[in-house]
């Protein structure tokens, strides 16, 4: 790093990504910043700088080795490898800069005393982690599948068994089908949609409930699709629609002898596609062959239907917010709750990286067929398809709280 460089991180002060400290700091108080760090963005401590910006110096002879041998390695778990650099000031004085990126193995914790704590940033302080803060790192670093954790409240009789009856036989091919009540507790179970909890009870996943539930949104609030109509390019009070879709996220098909399959009780995506469609389709002023009236779609179809299947693929289930799809006079906004799983980023994610953070509904999507094979929708599908046909590109906008896409109206 150049001394300009330095002097112009040590200008803008603290934040949450650089941390200032003196290099008498004890090793547990080192840790703790690295790792509320780690659980960030990564960032940079600079070592022989007061919190007022002032250059102290450092002093200690041996820094180096005890920054990586003993806070790194004994303190700060899992490993962390940081980058040690120093720079020298006209005055003499000498300044050391630890940077490391984000973690890719969250939670980082401080290891002191026999316990393992978990700390985060906020702005320039490093504090512990909240249970639920804890839950979305530990969802982060695919330790957690909050798609897998218990919903309080429901039980076999909140599953759509006729659904998932058609699922195993027709989808999945499944030979063996449950009859019992007690066979079927032990294939859902099996197979992720059921879990049991303390007093021998028996209760639906996330997952479970998502994909197979009666009115899922009874006992998990934020398991709808919220969709959203106004007739302006910005949010007002005045919508041409507001309501949040309930049910079930996949559809019930009939297969026939031939292998053909018709839907016979649609689920959130296709009640969704039903919903939108008015919104985002113009219907022509002239009548077809079949006398009829065509429909122009301002939007790719496919490519509106992969967005909204990705949402609920990656959406953190530890939020409590639905899904929403916002249709504006100029874009369609469709925001997913949570931010981008461990390590991903916007440029990987178009480059074609995969890391789903609920593999279990990915897979089930999957079987279903809405889930393309190689999981690079938006790479394969919604990319090309705005490029094609509506000339332009999605636009991408991720932060700590949501993923939001937004899709712009062919002109």
């Amino acid at each position: 790093m150049l001394k300009s460089e330095l002097l112009g991180l040590i200008a803008n002060g603290e934040n949450s990504g650089v941390e200032f400290k003196r290099d008498d700091i004890r090793p547990e108080q080192l840790a703790k910043e690295v790792v509320a760090l780690a659980n960030h963005q990564g960032g940079m401590i600079l070592l022989g700088v007061e919190d007022d910006g002032i250059i102290s110096g450092i002093n200690r002879d041996d820094l180096e080795p005890w920054v990586i041998d003993t806070v790194f390695a004994r303190y700060v778990h899992p490993m962390i490898l940081p980058f040690y650099e120093t720079v020298l000031m006209d005055d003499g004085k000498r300044v050391a800069i630890i940077s490391f990126p984000q973690g890719t193995s969250k939670p980082y914790v401080l290891r002191h005393h026999d316990r393992e704590e978990i700390y985060i940033r906020a702005g320039s302080t490093s504090r512990l982690a909240t249970r639920e803060q804890q839950a979305r790192l530990f969802a982060a670093g695919g330790i957690l599948h909050t798609e897998l954790l218990p919903v309080a409240g429901t039980s076999l009789k909140s599953m759509d068994i006729v659904r998932i009856r058609e699922y195993l036989g027709a989808i999945i091919r499944d030979p063996d089908i449950p009859e019992s009540e007690e066979a079927w507790i032990r294939r859902l179970t099996g197979l992720g949609f059921l879990t049991s909890v303390p007093d021998n009870r028996t209760v639906c996943t996330i997952a479970g409930l998502v994909l197979f539930g009666i009115a899922p949104r009874k006992s998990l609030p934020q398991a709808g699709l919220r969709v959203i109509a106004y007739d302006t390019e910005d949010k007002t009070y005045q919508t041409l629609l507001d309501t949040i879709l309930d049910g079930p996220l996949t559809g019930r098909y009939l297969t026939d002898n031939d292998g053909t399959r018709t839907l016979v009780d649609a689920g959130l995506i296709e009640r969704f596609h039903d919903t939108i469609s008015p919104f985002i389709t113009l219907e022509s002023s002239t009548l077809n062959e079949s006398f009829q009236r065509t429909k122009n779609w301002l939007y790719p179809r496919d490519a509106i239907r992969e967005t909204v299947i990705n949402a609920f693929c990656h959406r953190d289930w530890t939020r409590s917010v639905d899904i929403e799809v916002s249709r504006y006079s100029d874009r369609i906004e469709i925001i997913s709750p949570g931010s981008l799983p461990n390590s991903m980023t916007v440029e990987k994610m178009i480059a074609g990286q995969r890391s789903p953070r609920n593999p279990l509904i990915v897979e089930v999507l999957r079987d279903f067929g809405y889930v393309e094979s190689r999981g690079m929708g938006v790479r394969t599908k919604i990319i090309p398809l705005m490029r094609s046909e509506n000339m332009t590109d999605p636009i991408f906008d991720a932060t700590e709280d949501y993923l939001r896409m937004i899709l712009l109206r062919r002109k």
